[in-house]
C-alpha cells in the first residue's frame, strides 16, 4: 500500500489574516528579503485578534526562484490573550508577478502559489486548543507598492 494513502486530511477553518506591509521590504542580499508589518488583524470563529509589532517575513530566494517563507507574528486577542505563531511556507512567483506587485498590483490565490505551515504558542487557557494543532494557510491576496498587504486565510489540520 505504499502507493496509496491510508488517512484522509480535513480541515477546519480558523481565521483569516490580513498584515499590511510597513515600508519598504529590506534586501538584505540577493537572496534574502525581509517584508514587515506593525499592524493587521486576525479573525475567525473563536479568535479576533490585532497584530502586533514586531512582525515579519523573511524570504529567501532559491535557484529556481522560488520563495521560502520565515515568518513570526504575535496577535492580541480582543480579550487580551497573546499568541505567538510561526510559520513556514513557499511561495511560487514569476518575476513579472513580483514586477508588477512591486508596482501595486494585487495577486490573488489564482494567481500564485503562497501555502503556508502556521504553528501557535500561547498559555492563555481560552486558546490552548491552537497549541495542539497544525494549520495551514493559503493566500488570498497579495498587494505590493504603497497599500500593500497580505492576506491570507488559515485552517486547522486534522
Amino acid at each position: 500500500m505504499a502507493n496509496a494513502p491510508t488517512t484522509q486530511l480535513h480541515h477546519d477553518y480558523l481565521m483569516t489574516i490580513h498584515a499590511p506591509t510597513a515600508g519598504p521590504p529590506w534586501a538584505v542580499d540577493a537572496s534574502l528579503t525581509i517584508f514587515h508589518s506593525d499592524d493587521g488583524w486576525a479573525k475567525g470563529p473563536r479568535i479576533d485578534a490585532a497584530i502586533l509589532a514586531p512582525t515579519g517575513d523573511w524570504l529567501r530566494t532559491m535557484p529556481d526562484g522560488t520563495l521560502r517563507v520565515d515568518a513570526r507574528m504575535t496577535l492580541r486577542t480582543d480579550d487580551g490573550a497573546l499568541i505567538h505563531a510561526s510559520y513556514g511556507g513557499v511561495i511560487r512567483i514569476t518575476a513579472q508577478q513580483f514586477q508588477a506587485m512591486g508596482e501595486g498590483a494585487t495577486l490573488t490565490s489564482d494567481d500564485i502559489y503562497f501555502v503556508t505551515a502556521p504553528v501557535f504558542q500561547t498559555s492563555h487557557p481560552d486558546y490552548l486548543w491552537l497549541n495542539q494543532l497544525q494549520a495551514i494557510g493559503k493566500a488570498v491576496a497579495l498587494k505590493g507598492g504603497e497599500g500593500g498587504y497580505v492576506a491570507y486565510e488559515v485552517f486547522a489540520i486534522r
